[in-house]
């Protein structure tokens, strides 16, 4: 696919949605002569049509390239250039080809030690950023190529993860190819991952079909806080995904949107749509829909904190901020935040029981708030060095009822001295910090 097709797809996608008008709108039909011919374009460029030429006819060409795409990407298999299908063809991803990724994966399943390698084709140039973030070659010559376009990054949040996209990118140098499995690090279609990302059991089983098992007794364990592989119930009839039974709650096995404590030191975790309580003494509840408890607060917030002074519940996402008592809005509707100096996209909250005052941390500078929580503090934002030890780009902060102040980062934690305000100590929270309700959930072993 030449330069400028994703940006294509985009566009045309984008008019079609507003001549459609719902969600529910018919299939592009060929009476789109520039989409499907872009659809053609992308099927060509990942290895959708067959290199030897078929003698079927091209509109059945056509409908079984795009059954395979749907197959691979875990759409509903039709073989119509529907909504959902090209949709997904604009979203960002690897741009290597899925040469044989249905082939490959069924032999791998059939006989788990006996995987195939795949083609690659060489592009020499990238689409727009969006489209094609990186390829790689097979081994030998185990070059892999990044479009300079791209916004990369190592943080959670900004920008692409660049860990995530070369630890894909290796995978394809060390001969494997794309996984149709959803969750798998081989998937070809970018995924936000942390710099802790799983391994699944198809990355597992691909690697070892190429070069075997671990020889005598593996040596790989489970890390702390997390399943070293996370199995996936897995039907290949059937396009929907089954989500994995996990033992106990999900934030454990891997990080927590925000996190905060009320004045009865209970702990609200906070992960996509839905949240945990964790009691005093370690005990976790069932997930619960955050829609259920705070009316009108979207997913995937950025930093919570309760005020230990009045019980109120503060949320903060992009640049918008949400006040709750009990289960009601305090404000009537989220407020647009940034008219009192608050930074966009915070990393967390934080109650400061010495200042009585909401404090909010971006990056390497943190803000106090003025009471009510829409204005920053003259004289702030203030560099994160006040805080000795604690790092940058935390998911989360909390006090502890002896006295200290805990930050939270992927699978760490760093405690600190409020009166000092420098870090005491630090470890990983999943095993060491019982009051997080997830010993129970670490007590196992090895899965390989």
């Amino acid at each position: 696919m030449v330069p400028g097709v994703s940006l294509l797809l985009r566009a045309l996608l984008l008019l079609l949605l507003l001549l459609w008008g719902c969600r529910d709108a018919q299939p592009a039909r060929l009476g789109h002569p520039e989409l499907r011919q872009e659809a053609e374009a992308f099927l060509e460029k990942y290895g959708y049509f067959s290199e030897q030429g078929s003698k079927a006819p091209a509109s059945t060409q056509f409908r079984n390239a795009i059954r395979e795409f749907q197959w691979v990407s875990q759409l509903p298999i039709s073989g119509v250039l529907d909504q959902a299908t090209l949709r997904q063809m604009t979203l960002p991803r690897c741009g290597v080809a899925d040469t044989d990724s249905h082939a490959a994966w069924a032999k791998r399943i059939s006989a788990l030690f006996a995987g195939p390698g795949a083609k690659m084709r060489r592009k020499k140039r990238f689409a727009r950023p969006g489209g094609a973030l990186a390829h790689a070659f097979l081994p030998r010559r185990g070059e892999a190529h990044f479009d300079r376009d791209e916004r990369w990054s190592l943080s959670r949040r900004r920008g692409r993860n660049l860990f995530v996209v070369l630890a894909h990118e290796i995978g394809h140098t060390l001969g494997l190819a794309h996984s149709p499995a959803p969750r798998a690090l081989m998937a070809p279609y970018y995924k936000k991952l942390g710099r802790d990302a799983l391994l699944s059991w198809d990355d597992v089983l691909a690697v070892q079909s190429l070069y075997g098992k671990p020889l005598g007794r593996s040596v790989a364990t489970q890390l702390p806080g997390k399943l070293f592989t996370d199995f996936e119930a897995w039907d290949p009839h059937n396009s929907r995904r089954i989500r994995p039974e996990t033992r106990g709650p999900k934030y454990c096995h891997s990080s927590f949107d925000a996190i905060t404590v009320d004045r009865q030191w209970r702990l609200y975790i906070f992960k996509g749509s839905y949240f945990w309580e964790v009691t005093a003494d370690g005990n976790v509840s069932e997930p619960r829909p955050l829609q259920k408890r705070w009316p009108g607060l979207p997913p995937d917030i950025e930093a919570a904190a309760v005020s230990l002074e009045d019980g109120d519940f503060y949320f903060f996402k992009g640049s918008r901020c949400w006040r709750f008592q009990g289960t009601k809005s305090v404000w009537g509707h989220s407020q647009l935040c940034r008219g009192g100096r608050l930074p966009r996209h915070p990393d967390a909250a934080l109650f400061f029981p010495p200042l009585r005052r909401l404090v909010l941390f971006k990056g390497s500078r943190y803000y106090v708030l003025a009471r009510g929580g829409k204005q920053v503090e003259p004289y702030y934002p203030r560099s994160l060095r006040d805080w000795a030890g604690v790092p940058e780009e935390v998911s989360g902060a909390l006090p502890r009822p002896d006295g200290s102040v805990v930050f939270f980062r992927d699978d760490h934690y760093w405690q600190l001295d409020q009166a000092k305000l420098r870090v005491t100590s630090s470890g990983r929270w999943a095993t060491e910090l019982s009051w997080m309700g997830c010993w129970n959930a670490n007590s196992g072993g090895a899965l390989f």
